[in-house]
Order: C-alpha cells, then sequence, then structure tokens
C-alpha cells in the first residue's frame, strides 16, 4: 500500500551534454540514437529519484525529432514523473539543443517513456503518489492516464494475438 507521497519536482532532472565528433550521423549531426540513450537515461533517473528505488524501461512512446542538432551544441534534457500508477511510471524528457556561443535555444523532442521500480529481488514493487503542483501538472496527468490506457490496451491486444 501507497504510504508517500512525493510532489512532480521532486522527480525533476536535468542532465547536460557537449556533442562531440563521436555523436555524429553520415550527415555530420548528432545520431538520434544518441539523443535516445540519453532521453531513455534522464527519464529512468527522473523515476529513479521519485521512487528510491532501481528502475527498468518498459515503453518509449513515440520520438519525433523536430530539428536536428548539431556537433557543438549543449543538449539539455529536462526529465520528471508525468504519471505514478501502482508500480510504474511515466517521466516526460524535454530536450533542447543550445548554440554554447549565441545562448540559442531550440526544442528539438519529448518524449514519455514508462518504468516500473523494482525491488532489491528484481521485483516490481509500489511507487508513490504523485502530487501535482500546478494546473499545467494536473493536466499532464490527466493526459498522461490516458496514454497509459491506450499502452495497456495495446499490451492486450498484443497478448491476445499469441
Amino acid at each position: 500500500m501507497k504510504t508517500q507521497a512525493k510532489p512532480v519536482s521532486a522527480s525533476r532532472v536535468t542532465l547536460s551534454q557537449l556533442m562531440q565528433p563521436q555523436h555524429a550521423n553520415s550527415l555530420g549531426n548528432v545520431h538520434g540514437g544518441w539523443i535516445m540513450k540519453l532521453v531513455d537515461e534522464a527519464g529512468a533517473l527522473a523515476c529513479m529519484r521519485f521512487a528510491n528505488r532501481r528502475v527498468v524501461t518498459v515503453a518509449i512512446d513515440q520520438m519525433i525529432f523536430r530539428q536536428p542538432i548539431r556537433i557543438g551544441y549543449l543538449v539539455i534534457l529536462t526529465a520528471e514523473v508525468s504519471y505514478a500508477g501502482r508500480t510504474s511510471m511515466e517521466a516526460e524528457v524535454r530536450v533542447v539543443a543550445e548554440n554554447p556561443v549565441t545562448g540559442e535555444q531550440t526544442h528539438t523532442n519529448t518524449a514519455y517513456l514508462v518504468y516500473v521500480a523494482m525491488d532489491e529481488e528484481g521485483h516490481p514493487t509500489e511507487v508513490p503518489r504523485l502530487i501535482p503542483e500546478n494546473d499545467a501538472q494536473r493536466e499532464r496527468i490527466e493526459q498522461a492516464k490516458v496514454r497509459q490506457q491506450f499502452r495497456l490496451k495495446q499490451r492486450e491486444q498484443m497478448e491476445n494475438r499469441k
């Protein structure tokens, strides 16, 4: 039984990394897979911070890259829990590319990922209740509930096909 509750801000993390030549794709921009790795790390850290547990990635909703990220730019990822179920959490991860010389920032994508909290034996364990701190967070939680219902329905359909 959930005995604790935490505000959204208790989960918030920010990661920043300078994009180097080893992060480049064949076009000279940052490889999308590298950004996906960073997004997964940021989301996992937000959920670990929130649940005070290790987590595993269960689902990644679509990730649409709105703009390329250039080598030499600073990638800033801001993640926080946007939904908490019994053992699962959804994290919203916002990705911004910043030109470190001019300070110009471009929002390149936002992704939603689902994680499950694990106990010491590797079994799913309950997570705290999520407390919204403003109207925008309340609305985002409601939107996340809809996304979670959609994911559960998709999972059920996939299992019925077996």
